[in-house]
């Protein structure tokens, strides 16, 4: 327990080290003969203000530098907590029939150019079927497997898309004109149960409306075709998910590599 001074208590010389300031750890402050000198005027404390000493004019704190720059400072560490609570990961959902095929491939090809560029923590990307009946599969091996031969990994988990997609991404592709016919139509049974926000719609989109390099206008489905059919799944969605990233950086200027 810390000492006190009551009215039976004896004040010791000025040679002893006062025993009820045991807080101060600086020479300068344990001696009794040095008068303390408040920085700013107090009125409302009287009591810490010595009366044997000569009265201080009112200090400006912006007159201390080390006061200045603490502050400068702390408001630029406060700021910048903000803008990293703020800027969260651009999201793109993939979606086709089942997500065993196209929508993960997609997700992988995406996801490899993303890395590639050094932006996979700008990123949160995913992908979805408009059934379920593949939930909780992981995508084809026919797939994966010609994935696999382009350095390409696909590690997703097939689901079936879900309310929450439309608040929680800001693209979502469809591989076909039917998926993205399903998609709108999801969206339409979901958006007054969920509360979904109403132009949420705007979100989807064609996954051929990037390509460059092709004139399709759809990704087949390879699922019923050879190994030539997961090739071609796959030069699509290189040549549309580049396009992509380049459309994103585009409309987003906060997104850039670390």
């Amino acid at each position: 327990m810390r000492p006190y001074l009551n009215h039976a208590t004896t004040r010791p010389s000025s040679s002893a080290t006062p025993p009820y300031l045991p807080c101060y750890h600086h020479s300068h402050f344990l001696s009794p003969k040095t008068s303390f000198i408040p920085l700013f005027h107090s009125t409302k404390y009287p009591t810490l203000q010595n009366p044997k000493s000569p009265s201080y004019p009112l200090q400006d704190p912006t007159n201390f530098p080390a006061f200045v720059s603490l502050v400068k400072a702390s408001m630029a560490s406060s700021a910048s907590g903000r803008a990293a609570t703020e800027t969260k990961p651009f999201s793109v959902l993939f979606v086709c029939l089942g997500n065993i095929c196209r929508s993960p491939a997609a997700e992988g090809v995406f996801r490899d150019i993303v890395k590639k560029k050094g932006l996979d923590s700008k990123f949160n990307i995913d992908s979805a079927g408009t059934i379920n009946y593949h939930e909780g599969n992981l995508a084809d091996p026919r797939m994966r497997a010609a994935s696999k031969r382009r350095d390409i990994e696909i590690t997703s988990i097939s689901r079936p898309i879900r309310p929450s997609d439309f608040r929680d991404f800001d693209l979502i592709i469809a591989m076909d004109k039917r998926n993205r016919e399903d998609i709108l139509e999801a969206f339409n049974r979901w958006k007054s149960r969920d509360k979904l926000p109403a132009d949420a719609y705007k979100k989807v989109r064609l996954m051929c409306s990037y390509c460059k390099k092709h004139d399709e206008t759809e990704v087949p489905d390879p699922y019923y075709g050879g190994a030539q059919g997961f090739e071609k799944v796959l030069d699509l969605l290189e040549d549309a998910c580049e396009s992509l990233l380049d459309n994103i950086l585009a409309e987003n200027s906060n997104i850039h590599g670390s």
